[in-house]
């Protein structure tokens, strides 16, 4: 899928300071850091595609993978792992065939295990695109999620 980047390119000098920036931009523009938008980036501010991916690496506010549809977070946090958090994230990975990180085959979900949804008298926690869903077992969490087509 080609992209056009001259209006966010059009924004900026060309320097190596820009980096993040752009990156931003690129992200909130397409949704997550493609192999195409790091080519791109690459060849305007003439720093190897490397070097980008070792800064946006660096940063959890960058993705790599298109995101879903619908976006899973399952809290980590202590409370939440304490009474189940772990649970919780193996019966995604295993019902919707995805690891953390990344989207499901058809687009319907990304998944991501996050340190702490901030909502730890409610353990253990799932928050689907808005939505927190608290107290959560593997029979509710599977029941919520034909909810989201």
């Amino acid at each position: 899928m080609n992209h056009d980047y001259s209006g966010i390119f059009s924004n900026y000098a060309g320097l190596e300071g820009d980096l993040i920036p752009i990156l931003q931009q690129v992200q909130l523009k397409f949704g997550y850091i493609s192999t195409q938008s790091t080519k791109e980036i690459s060849k305007f501010l003439k720093i190897s595609e490397n070097q980008i991916y070792g800064v946006a690496s660096f940063y959890s506010q960058f993705r790599f993978t298109k995101p879903g549809r619908h976006s899973i977070k399952i809290c980590m946090g202590t409370a939440c792992h304490v009474k189940g958090g772990q649970i919780l994230s193996e019966a995604i990975e295993r019902e919707l065939d995805v690891i953390a990180g990344e989207s499901t085959k058809d687009g319907r979900f990304d998944f991501h295990r996050v340190a702490c949804l901030g909502c730890c008298a409610l353990a253990p926690v799932v928050q689907i695109n808005d939505d927190i869903y608290s107290q959560m077992t593997v029979i509710k969490l599977q029941e919520i999620l034909g909810k989201y087509e």
